[in-house]
């Protein structure tokens, strides 16, 4: 009983860690997709935990049933045409690309706070991001286990401080009043759910093949879901409460909680950075998976090889990057879900 429990936390752990990175830790892809829509925003959230828990129930059953081990192998089963392979490559794209917004993130939290050169920021996480993925799976479930849990103990903190001295209180005719986009909210939270659903696939894949208790695996996810969802509804409304300084900031959230002292901004930038860094191992852990596979390159190798690869694209910026990518993969994404979707029905 202890045992299963166990792993259901870690994969909630492993769920939550990957999608929580550089974006959603700063408040910058809650800003863009959810808090520019005002209240309609919170409706938004609440369609993306469904997405999450039905297209990974979806994966895990073709991925236990096809036997296969990454997310390559995933795509081409449900799309075998052109259209699969060109998913495939913008797929490993997007994840090389995350890696490197991440790196991008952790160079505009050095610089943010302490000022320091960004290129520092994006060495560091670098380096510890070697160092963690050459433990392999282990590495992976070990730091969510640590991280997520100290995430949602910050954030919750943050949020009850904020409501605490809230001068104005939170009432629904406030958050109402906030100028706020009228259309594409749900287009906005569908993309959204879209691209972190196929993100999450890189890690869902090979768990599926390692954890062999289905059951276990996706009531983990559920808890997963619950967890990010509930962490998203409180960013959302601090954010919100704040409409429109936080326009002007890389790290929003960094500007909410300055109003509570030192030692509240010093636990946010840390649990920041875990997040990005926990994603970021995630994501090319997930790149590494499918490269030794398809290519026959030594899992270690792949790892440095992506981060040498990413470190470059990281200079284009932390905002840039997450307002050119983000929206164009999370298309390709539905697209994709889409395929998973009708596969599943024709097959099971």
């Amino acid at each position: 009983m202890r045992k299963s429990l166990s792993t259901i936390f870690q994969i909630s752990a492993v769920f939550v860690g990957t999608i929580v990175g550089a974006g959603l830790a700063s408040g910058q892809e809650i800003t863009q997709f959810f808090t520019s829509y005002g209240y309609k925003s919170f409706l938004g959230i609440f369609i993306c935990m469904f997405i999450y828990i039905a297209i990974s129930f979806i994966i895990i059953n073709i991925s236990t049933s096809y036997n296969i081990n990454s997310y390559k192998q995933l795509i081409i089963l449900v799309n075998s045409g052109l259209l699969g392979k060109i998913t495939n490559l913008l797929t490993s794209f997007f994840m090389i690309s995350g890696a490197a917004i991440i790196l991008a993130g952790s160079g505009a939290l050095i610089n943010q706070y302490f000022g320091l050169p960004k290129l520092i920021g994006i060495v560091l996480m670098a380096t510890i991001t070697i160092i963690v993925l050459f433990r392999g799976t282990h590495g992976l479930i070990e730091i969510n286990s640590i991280i997520v849990p100290s995430l949602l103990i910050v954030i919750t903190t943050i949020f009850i401080l904020f409501v605490f001295f809230s001068s104005n209180g939170i009432t629904m005719e406030h958050i109402k009043s906030i100028p706020y986009k009228k259309h594409y909210w749900l287009l906005s939270s569908i993309v959204y759910a879209s691209f972190n659903t196929i993100s999450f696939s890189g890690v869902l894949v090979p768990f599926s093949k390692e954890i062999k208790n289905k059951k276990q695996l996706f009531i983990g996810i559920v808890f997963g879901a619950i967890a990010l969802t509930a962490l998203c509804y409180m960013l959302n409304l601090m954010l919100i409460m704040n409409v429109p300084y936080i326009y002007k900031y890389d790290i929003p959230l960094l500007y909410i909680v300055h109003r509570f002292g030192r030692t509240i901004q010093i636990m946010l930038l840390v649990i920041i950075w875990l997040e990005m860094f926990s994603t970021e191992v995630s994501d090319i852990y997930s790149v590494s998976k499918t490269i030794e596979l398809s290519l026959n390159i030594p899992y270690k190798k792949a790892v440095i090889y992506i981060l040498l690869l990413a470190i470059p694209i990281s200079q284009v910026g932390f905002k840039q990057l997450i307002t050119l990518l983000y929206p164009a993969f999370g298309v390709i994404s539905f697209i994709f879900i889409i395929q998973c979707a009708i596969f599943y029905k024709k097959n099971r």
